[in-house]
């Protein structure tokens, strides 16, 4: 059996999909271990999750730096000092920069098929265009905003009764089940350290 997947996970709330990840790493034939688990903000259920589940956490917040810039290479050396072979984005509401970027791979997830509807208000805006479908993206993150390369996606139904709440609410379902075969899927295909 080849070493598990160290993988640091960004996080900006309540970190459900973390979760998803933490429940599935505890079993070792997943094949990935959550090495540590960052925010961009304090006292967010995200690292409370993490810190229960006896994970290493830290915080980088932009506030605490002169700018971006720095931002940004604080955080690529917070990540760097975890050895991680993967990055995941998981609701973690920052633009990663060009030195966190420079690392290992980032995934990301995202409520929509994209290219269709990036943003934060992707939700939102399928229902504002009539759709009968949209879903959720799993894609790697480059320079803008939810335009990395795809990965995989799996598409939820737009019910007529639908809110904004209540489509999100079953597209997450769907996106925490997509994250957690994504990462599973860089097992043969990730360069170990």
């Amino acid at each position: 059996m080849s070493a598990p997947i160290r993988t640091v996970v960004l996080v900006s709330g309540s970190g459900t999909l973390l979760q998803a990840l933490i429940d599935a790493s505890r079993d070792a034939a997943y094949g990935v271990e959550i090495v540590a688990v960052g925010a961009d903000r304090d006292g967010i259920e995200g690292l409370a999750r993490a810190q229960r589940a006896g994970i290493e956490t830290f915080v980088c917040r932009v506030r605490d730096f002169p700018d971006r810039g720095a931002w940004d290479v604080a955080l690529a050396d917070e990540i760097a000092s975890r050895t991680p072979d993967l990055v995941v984005s998981a609701g973690f509401m920052k633009i990663l920069g060009p030195a966190v970027l420079a690392g290992v791979p980032v995934v990301n997830t995202h409520p929509a098929l994209l290219p269709s509807f990036p943003g934060a208000h992707a939700v939102r805006d399928a229902l504002a265009h009539g759709v009968k479908v949209t879903g959720t993206t799993a894609h790697y993150v480059d320079a803008g905003v939810d335009t990395g390369p795809i990965i995989a996606q799996r598409v939820v139904d737009v019910r007529e009764d639908d809110t904004e709440e209540t489509l999100h609410e079953r597209i997450k379902v769907v996106e925490r089940e997509l994250i957690v075969d994504v990462v599973a899927g860089f097992g043969s295909s990730l360069p170990r350290r």
